[in-house]
């Protein structure tokens, strides 16, 4: 890749010890500003080397991985092993910010807690991330996106009121919480060059999405009114009509909310001047549903995008993956962009959604190999000589993308 100019993070150092999604998004968008971000493996790589979805993989490497740890160099480094430990210790000294979702008690039995680490580097950031936080009786539990969506009760209003719970398509929870760890690692580097101290801070999932859903939750804690599930398909409990999804001749819409009357105008439905009042559009939600959906079948997505803009009324059209990458407005920005993987070649991947006027948001490194940056790490970092490293790779406290061969020298 060519040379690009400095993210707007270049000289902070961030050790992410993560798998999963929430935690390797937050330490993939630390990359994308310019962090230098180190991988901390196991031996065997993290969870999603091997785990990717819908059993795809390019040349070995799943998309998972490839699509949650560019801009990041791999340790591979056994923490069990004492002599690992005292390596991670050393980069410890070097580093700016921890990240880990370990399960509750790991990081204990690790030597990797936060009352160990900020007796090596008082100034480090210090960032968890779990399902529930780390204290009260569902603290073990763990956490993961399709369980929270359940526990939260943010599956329970979707759908109509003769379907199950609906779940999401895609990981929200998840990605909200990798967000959401992001803000508060950005909080406390700010925090620390004031008081010179760095901190603990903690994001979980749970908290994530009940803030995720504060006027629905506000709304039933103030007025004690719950959300209910229409008879039509709706596309929010409290939205009222005619918010949702429609079926056109060749395809799907979806409107937002817009003046009933108006709606009427496009659709030609004389019966939609009948809800006057604001309320109706709640009131008689299931009414002006069943009104509205027949007229959508007569026409293509398309033409209705173009009538409906004419009124003013927000709508567009349910993509596929590849209607999204065709599309004008995608290409145009840019939003689907390439990496060079050193075993998987060209890899298309999603642009990072931040811009920024003075620095540049970039992928600038593929996802490493597992270990691939163990020796450099170890001798350009840290100073190690290199018969040390060769001694600690013979021992396995810690890999390198060859270990097998540097493990005979």
């Amino acid at each position: 890749m060519s040379e690009v100019p400095a993210g707007a993070l270049a000289g902070l150092r961030v050790l992410d010890a993560t798998q999963m999604l929430a935690g390797p998004i937050a330490g993939m968008r630390l990359g994308d500003l310019g962090a230098d971000v180190i991988k901390i493996e196991g031996l065997n790589g993290e969870f999603n080397r091997s785990h990717g979805y819908a059993d795809v993989d390019l040349k070995g490497h799943t998309t998972t991985f490839l699509g949650l740890n560019r801009n990041k160099r791999s340790l591979a480094v056994d923490l069990k092993n004492d002599r690992g430990r005292e390596v991670f210790y050393d980069l410890v000294r070097h580093s700016d910010v921890f990240i880990q979702n370990f399960r509750a008690g790991t990081v204990d039995r690790l030597g990797v807690d936060w009352d160990t680490l900020r007796g090596i580097n008082p100034r480090l950031v210090y960032a968890s991330i779990s399902g529930y936080g780390s204290t009260g009786p569902g603290a073990e539990r763990p956490g993961q996106d399709l369980v929270l969506q359940g526990y939260s009760g943010s599956m329970w209003f979707v759908g109509t009121e003769d379907q199950p719970p609906s779940p999401g398509g895609i990981p929200a929870i998840d990605a909200m919480t990798g967000y959401q760890a992001v803000v508060a690692i950005l909080a406390a580097l700010i925090a620390r060059s004031n008081s010179g101290q760095g901190q603990h801070v903690e994001v979980d999932m749970l908290s994530v999405v009940m803030d995720a859903q504060i006027q629905e939750l506000v709304t039933y804690l103030n007025a004690g009114v719950l959300p209910r599930r229409s008879a039509e398909h709706t596309a929010h409990a409290w939205i009222g009509a005619p918010y949702g999804v429609y079926q056109t001749s060749d395809g799907w819409l979806t409107l937002a909310m817009c003046p009933i009357d108006k709606l009427g105008q496009a659709l030609g439905e004389q019966r939609l001047n009948d809800y006057t009042d604001v309320r109706d559009a709640q009131r008689h939600a299931d009414q002006i549903y069943a009104i509205v959906r027949p007229h959508f079948t007569k026409r293509s997505t398309q033409e209705w995008i173009e009538l409906l803009d004419t009124y003013n009324i927000w709508s567009g059209p349910v993509y596929t993956y590849a209607d999204l990458e065709s599309d004008p407005h995608v290409q145009a920005r840019e939003l689907v962009q390439t990496m060079q993987h050193p075993d998987a070649g060209t890899v298309r991947t999603v642009a990072p959604p931040i811009r920024m006027s003075r620095n540049k948001v970039a992928i600038r490194k593929a996802p490493p190999l597992l270990g691939a940056d163990t020796r450099s790490i170890l001798v350009d970092l840290l100073g190690y000589d290199t018969s040390s490293v060769d001694e600690l790779i013979a021992s396995r406290a810690v890999g390198t993308a060859d270990c097998e061969e540097d493990a005979q020298r």
